[in-house]
């Protein structure tokens, strides 16, 4: 079986094959060459974008791209980004293909308009990692399917190092069909102890990571004992934003990754037999802030 390609080198593959630094633009405009450094970077950004797409829709590789493709991924995108970067997504797939596509209006609304969700969908998550580096991308990971806050992900131990805060009542139906899941707590606000799980392989993976020794360090003028190889804090939270806007053309934040963890579980636990009001309950002790209005406000 032939070795994957990650979606970053088949696009820089592709990039490359119509790169021609050294030559004026001049007199060369309709070549379907690149001359310039920074077109080249940034049509790199956008194919990975689009490979990203086809995996995750499974729809094959950027090699085979196909123009009905390219159209209704602009059309995905149409809700999510503004103008500048659509047009750049249909240019770099049109330099690709070799092929003219339609110009696709934006529809995403001003920021004074615009929806209070602040949810990632899976495929934007997935467009975001690949751009990242790999510890980076692990913590993504993990901070969407555990439901934590950037700080918390400094905080990760195992439950047999450190036990949930014995003051709060648990409720026993907490992690619903994520019985195979990994245990480990995270300390939170107020210093509350909870307990989160995260799959089998993101916790091998975190594992890998562990550190010999706890490290001490301050994040936000607020000191924690570090025991993994991973980032989390401010510079998770300033990495995630920068990344997310370089790739999508906007940020909702990381603590976004947290409101798509509560659209997820609440659907989760009601196709598990949960009511409604059940698994908001449950969702809400999960994220650790043990509020219905809370978590209605994740599910906008």
């Amino acid at each position: 079986m032939p070795s994957f390609r990650s979606p970053r080198a088949q696009a820089a593959h592709a990039v490359q094959s119509k790169t021609t630094h050294g030559q004026p633009r001049h007199g060369h405009q309709n070549s379907g060459a690149i001359h310039s450094i920074g077109t080249e970077r940034n049509y790199s950004q956008a194919l990975a974008g689009v490979t990203t797409w086809l995996h995750a829709n499974h729809q094959g590789n950027l090699k085979n791209l196909t123009p009905e493709q390219a159209h209704q991924y602009l059309y995905e995108r149409a809700s999510r980004v503004g103008q500048k970067t659509l047009d750049l997504d249909r240019q770099a797939m049109q330099m690709h293909l070799g092929h003219t596509l339609d110009r696709i209006a934006s529809t995403k609304l001003p920021s004074a308009l615009a929806t209070e969700s602040r949810a990632y969908t899976p495929t934007q998550v997935m467009e975001i990692t690949s751009q990242m580096p790999a510890n980076f991308a692990l913590a993504t990971n993990i901070a969407l399917a555990a439901g934590l806050r950037a700080c918390e992900l400094l905080t990760l131990r195992p439950t047999e190092e450190k036990m949930a805060s014995g003051h709060r009542e648990w409720s026993d139906n907490r992690f619903s069909g994520q019985e195979n899941h990994v245990r480990y707590t995270v300390t939170g606000k107020g210093g509350l102890i909870r307990e989160v799980t995260i799959p089998r392989d993101l916790a091998s993976q975190l594992e890998v990571r562990r550190l010999s020794e706890s490290q001490k360090v301050s994040d936000r003028g607020i000191f924690r004992s570090k025991a993994y190889d991973i980032p989390g804090g401010k510079k998770f939270s300033e990495q995630f934003s920068a990344t997310s806007k370089q790739v999508l053309g906007f940020s909702l934040g990381a603590h976004g990754l947290r409101h798509t963890y509560a659209q997820k579980r609440v659907s989760e636990l009601q196709a598990n037999g949960h009511s409604i009001t059940e698994a908001k309950g449950i969702t809400a002790q999960e994220l650790g802030h043990f509020s219905m209005t809370t978590t209605e406000a994740y599910l906008r």
